[in-house]
């Protein structure tokens, strides 16, 4: 911590009337009251073992497994994933559908603009790797669509 975050975090207490603050780090542990009393506490850092292998497969790869030959649809932005064009509305497609090139598969909603995603290829929709409403990343898999 420098001098400089420690004194913004002295004058966020004064400000709030924060009496009493415990700030824990893997380096340090740090408490401070009110009253002029400080008290810093090194933690001696303990070297881990390195983690253990993952239970399962990242998603990416168990969603390669599933579909051999499939096409990605990614997320073409960041925002917001929406199955329907509204929320009493049927999505857009399900698993199982068949889709033309040029379909709308979904809804990315990003600073408030509805942006629809169409598909890639002509196809069925094998797996929708995203929840309704769940936040998505630039590049991010969408649909795994098998190209007929």
């Amino acid at each position: 911590m420098t001098p400089k975050e420690l004194k913004q975090i002295l004058q966020a207490l004064v400000e709030h009337g924060v009496n009493e603050l415990t700030l824990e780090t893997p380096d340090y542990k740090l408490t401070v009251r009110r009253g002029g009393e400080v008290q810093v506490v090194a933690v001696p850092q303990v070297v881990a073992a390195p983690p253990p292998a993952p239970a399962e497969p990242p998603k990416r790869e168990r969603a390669e497994e599933e579909c051999a030959g499939c096409v990605e649809v990614k997320a073409p932005i960041v925002g917001t994933f929406y199955r329907a064009p509204a929320p009493d509305a049927p999505p857009y497609v399900k698993e199982g559908d068949r889709v033309e090139k040029g379909q709308v598969l979904c809804i990315i909603e990003a600073m408030k603009l509805m942006n629809e995603i169409e598909s890639e290829v002509s196809g069925v929709v094998k797996k929708i790797l995203v929840q309704n409403g769940e936040p998505v990343e630039y590049g991010q898999p969408l649909f795994l669509i098998q190209p007929l």
